[in-house]
């Protein structure tokens, strides 16, 4: 009898587990350029609190094509519906890395959004993004660090900020003028984040290709950084999102 119970309980638990699997969703959030996947860990933790899986991409800034191969390999694992996010340099990397099947909405979290056929260089010419670099060698760069804290992340404290430049990964310039095969946002339902106060990528840059792309959008008064200023807010819209494509 014991026995019975035993087994009964565990075919229980089994129905139980069974369609929540089904159902979970995945979320893989893409840093932007020169950064690393460590300033997602605020909307990480939001997220898994709310009994997400969530991955995220370390871009080798090698190439785009290895960005966007890094990626890929990420959402191959996943298992089931996935929500791809990115941050800057990243909208672009998930724009090209979004059409892999499992991947059911974008979100551009302040955000380049490019179409096919485009460069980066192209768009930027819309409305001048305003990137201080300094040149590194062998055709690299890394933000300015004399202007790296007002210019990126005003609203984060300069300590964090002359950390994160002094971190910084060298980004090939030719990544600028590469152009971009198919968008991805193109098929499938796009978010996104317009941080009013960003100085690397105007928000009007940032408005007409979300206009573009018909992404459901959401105005935070914050710098470039915002998953990082506004975790909270942040996660929000990827909720959205995932809501959205259950």
């Amino acid at each position: 009898m014991k026995m019975a119970k035993i087994i009964l309980a565990a075919m229980l638990a089994g129905s139980l587990a069974g369609p929540a699997m089904a159902d979970a969703t995945n979320v893989v959030l893409v840093h932007g350029a020169t950064m690393d996947g460590s300033g997602w860990r605020a909307v990480y933790d939001i997220l898994r609190a709310r009994g997400l899986k969530v991955s995220v991409v370390q871009l080798p800034h090698t190439s785009l094509v290895d960005d966007i191969d890094a990626t890929r390999l990420v959402l191959r694992q996943q298992q089931g519906s996935t929500v791809l996010v990115g941050h800057s340099y990243g909208g672009a990397v998930i724009t090209e890395a979004g059409s892999e099947a499992n991947v059911k909405a974008l979100v551009y979290v302040a955000a380049l959004q490019p179409d096919g056929g485009e460069t980066l260089s192209e768009l930027s010419k819309r409305y001048p993004m305003k990137i201080d670099m300094k040149m590194m060698g062998n055709n690299r760069f890394v933000p300015d660090p004399a202007s790296y804290h007002d210019t990126i992340a005003a609203d984060l404290p300069r300590s964090l900020t002359d950390f994160m430049s002094a971190s910084s990964t060298p980004m090939p310039v030719a990544v600028f003028e590469a152009n971009f095969g198919h968008a991805a946002w193109r098929d499938k339902p796009s978010f996104a984040i317009v941080a009013t106060e960003d100085k690397v990528i105007p928000p009007d840059l940032a408005r007409w290709m979300y206009q573009r792309s018909g992404a459901k959008t959401a105005d935070i008064a914050s710098s470039h950084m915002v998953y990082m200023s506004h975790p909270e807010e942040t996660a929000a819209v990827i909720v959205q999102a995932i809501e959205a494509v259950k």
